[in-house]
């Protein structure tokens, strides 16, 4: 698996850690993400997108409250209030939530990113944007995986295993968009502090 347990429990602990010596209130938001692993990003995204009921891609501040507060995000409303202030940049009174993410994202040099759709590119087989079980089938093998070894697993309950762990954790649909992709190894890259490291990590585990 491309991201390891191990880089997300590091990952983990060294947000908790600078998160008490944060003051910006973006970074804060960020290092209570990226406190929950590499889906912490993603998480919080499908968090946002669920609420917002007539598809308008956007918040106003009272959805952005209750999204925060729902995802179990730690702040008080003062500086919630400020965080949303900021995002809203043309005061329109509502933020356009990819805008958001994208700020929210850890940064990234271009050459971790282009890494990333390279891996994305070659598990979307089918070139639609979005990865399924049937895009893994004969990129992805599972003839080591413990579980199939001993039939435990059949293939497809390891490759819906596999997707899931892109997916956000409250919402599971078996397909992995290219945000959603890009979310999950920007928490990955987070806990990787070396572009060459990041790199081949990422050639090892998708041949690329």
């Amino acid at each position: 698996m491309a991201g390891t347990s191990r880089h997300d429990r590091e990952m983990a602990i060294k947000a908790k850690r600078q998160l008490s010596a944060c003051s910006d209130p973006v970074e804060r938001l960020r290092l209570q993400c990226l406190a929950r692993g590499s889906s912490g990003i993603k998480g919080l995204g499908r968090t946002f997108r669920i609420m917002d009921d007539n598809n308008s891609r956007s918040l106003d501040v009272k959805e952005f409250l209750k999204g925060l507060s729902d995802y179990g995000i730690l702040m008080e409303k003062q500086e919630a209030l400020s965080l949303f202030q900021l995002f809203d940049r043309d005061s329109s009174g509502m933020i356009d939530f990819e805008e958001f993410l994208l700020t929210l994202r850890p940064p990234m040099s271009n050459a971790r990113k282009e890494v990333i759709m390279e891996a994305f590119r070659k598990l979307d087989k089918t070139g639609d944007g979005v990865i399924t079980v049937d895009d893994l089938r004969g990129v992805y093998n599972v003839k080591n995986h413990p579980k199939f070894q001993n039939g435990e697993w059949t293939e497809d309950q390891i490759f819906r295993k596999f997707l899931d762990s892109f997916d956000s954790p409250n919402d599971k649909d078996g397909k992995v968009t290219k945000e959603e992709f890009l979310n999950y190894y920007c928490g990955v890259s987070a806990s990787i502090d070396s572009d060459v490291y990041f790199i081949l990590m990422m050639k090892n585990a998708w041949k690329l």
